[in-house]
């Protein structure tokens, strides 16, 4: 137990251990591989169709302009490495009649309302917004309207610096190695602010937004290694398959990149959290056994959690921690609240 006493001890003095500590600790905690797999299923059931109406109302906006809508179409796809060449072939399913079309867009919305419920709900309980606080039914969809809209501005706006990321000459005009550079810090600063947007408009909480940009950066950058690897992915596995492999490759691609994608939404949300909260440093041993001392990090997080689960306004939850000595504020402040035992009233 020395060793483990001294390493405790140092990653509690030490910020850069600690805090990424106490992130994967509120993953567990929250349980966010199921999270990031609730995302993921939704995302693969709304994707494609949400992708492909889009992508028609690109082709059908720029259509007086060829040259000018395959580099538009091509940029807006390119965020989407593992589906877009089967979208850029399938553009044509959404023309047709009016009512055709309606029928479309009204069950791609409602198929993309699946994936904003599970984002609320994942950000909801990771921001520790207790159930009785949370949006009704139809503020939730209505939220994940605007998400969606949200989605496409933002999708939009990354695919207009793309084209200049993504081409040595676009719009008319040729663009050195230096500016493409200053695209892709363009769209990765953009992503970020779609991240910080995002959790913004669809969690019920009261959120700095300075606890939002750091994470949300490192966020976006890791989305954009996710893009760059899912092109590998194209270009390695996918290119030259046969049909049935193909298929395959192009459902289990999609599904993994999917949750790769909502892991990464899921962890930059969780370092937000812990910044927001305080919720470090956490004791080391903590996810192993009852037999440790709880930092106050960790009276503040399990605090939450019980207060997250209460369904109603008028309910009351209070904690007690038997057995253990109330410690000090932590360095730079600590939640001096005094715990009480277990009860609903």
């Amino acid at each position: 137990m020395g060793a483990v006493d001294r390493l405790d001890g140092f990653q509690r003095r030490h910020r850069w251990l600690g805090m990424p500590l106490a992130v994967v600790y509120k993953f567990a905690d929250d349980q966010g591989m199921h999270l990031a797999a609730l995302m993921a299923f939704y995302g693969f059931l709304s994707l494609f169709p949400l992708l492909l109406l889009l992508v028609s109302t690109l082709a059908a906006v720029l259509q007086n302009d060829p040259t000018l809508q395959q580099q538009v179409l091509n940029s807006a796809l390119r965020n989407f490495p593992v589906l877009g060449d089967q979208l850029k072939h399938n553009i044509h399913s959404f023309r047709g009649s009016g009512v055709a079309l309606a029928v479309g867009v009204l069950g791609s919305l409602y198929g993309g309302l699946g994936v904003t419920q599970a984002v609320q709900h994942a950000l909801n309980k990771m921001w520790a917004v207790p159930r009785h606080a949370r949006p009704d039914p139809v503020r939730s969809r209505v939220r994940g309207l605007l998400f969606i809209a949200l989605l496409a501005v933002g999708l939009l706006s990354t695919t207009g610096v793309s084209v200049v990321a993504s081409s040595a000459r676009a719009f008319g005009l040729r663009f050195e190695g230096g500016v493409r550079v200053g695209a892709v810090l363009g769209v990765v600063l953009l992503n970020a602010a779609l991240l910080v947007l995002t959790v913004r408009v669809l969690t019920r909480a009261r959120i700095d937004v300075r606890y939002l940009w750091g994470p949300a950066v490192g966020g976006a950058c890791a989305w954009q290694a996710l893009q760059w690897g899912g092109a590998y992915y194209v270009r390695h596995y996918l290119n030259g398959a046969g049909a049935t492999y193909g298929l395959f490759a192009i459902v289990l691609g999609l599904l993994a990149w999917l949750y790769l994608a909502a892991l990464g939404f899921v962890l930059t949300v969780e370092a937000a959290a812990v910044r927001a909260h305080r919720l470090w440093p956490r004791s080391l041993l903590t996810p192993f056994t009852d037999d440790v001392l709880l930092t106050e990090a960790d009276r503040r997080a399990y605090r939450s959690y019980a207060t997250t689960a209460s369904f109603k306004g008028f309910q009351e939850v209070h904690v007690e921690f038997h057995g253990q000595p109330f410690p000090g504020p932590d360095k730079g402040g600590g939640d001096k609240a005094v715990d009480k035992p277990s009860r609903e009233s």
